[in-house]
């Protein structure tokens, strides 16, 4: 059996720009300063709540709680503004699943909010499970995500982890599980590299060949 568990923003969907929207919106309304959308590059990857606390000035870090609720509310409302699925992702899971690949997601974007961007964009998709950010579970690069996500199903499994940054590669590593890095996201291939991808997927179509290819070694 393979499993392949995608990350989701910068990996499966760019979703910067409503996310930093969002968080741009909360800090006018704080009276703090706004930041470009390829700052957000760097504040993205370990959650909200993480997102928001770097997003203010190094003075006013203690608002993060407050500036957390105004993003959730009105990203809640417009996370699907500008947010598109990047070309050939739609292909790249169809071409896995039709060859027996078991998908999953995992990413520290809000479990709730996840959900709803995957049921939306990519309908016709079927994911073993959908996990975010939640209360109950420490965030990547805990491997408590890819635990959960594994635990019904067969001991027998490579599992890949697909994602853009730093953070997937070191849940991958901390899962005893092989990472890809892809290229296209927010982070870039240097952080992927000095991370220890495994692989690295400089276009959609190669995280496909690369879990295909292996598993036709493995038989």
């Amino acid at each position: 059996m393979i499993t392949a568990v995608f990350d989701l923003d910068g990996t499966i969907a760019d979703t910067l720009h409503d996310i930093a929207d969002a968080v741009n919106y909360g800090l006018e309304k704080l009276g703090c300063p706004v930041h470009s959308y390829e700052k957000y590059k760097k504040f993205v990857g370990n959650g909200a709540g993480v997102l928001c606390e770097r997003a203010l000035p190094d003075d006013r870090k203690s608002e993060s709680g407050e500036l957390l609720k105004i993003f959730k509310d009105f990203y809640s409302k417009h996370y699907l503004e500008k947010t598109e699925i990047y070309p050939d992702i739609r292909e790249c899971l169809k071409r896995l699943s039709e060859n027996g690949v078991t998908l999953a997601i995992a990413t520290n974007k809000p479990e709730d909010t996840a959900i709803k961007i995957i049921s939306e964009l990519l309908p016709q998709i079927d994911f073993v499970k959908i996990l975010g950010g939640c209360e109950e579970r420490p965030k990547k690069p805990d491997p408590a995500i890819i635990r959960e996500i594994l635990k019904d199903l067969p001991e027998e499994n490579t599992v890949f982890m697909i994602g853009d940054s730093n953070v997937d590669i070191e849940t991958a590593k901390n899962s005893g599980i092989i990472s890809i890095g892809c290229a296209w996201g927010f982070r870039g291939i240097r952080e992927l590299k000095n991370a220890g991808a495994d692989y690295i997927a400089e276009k959609v179509s190669d995280i496909a060949d690369i879990i295909l290819d292996f598993g036709r070694n493995l038989r």
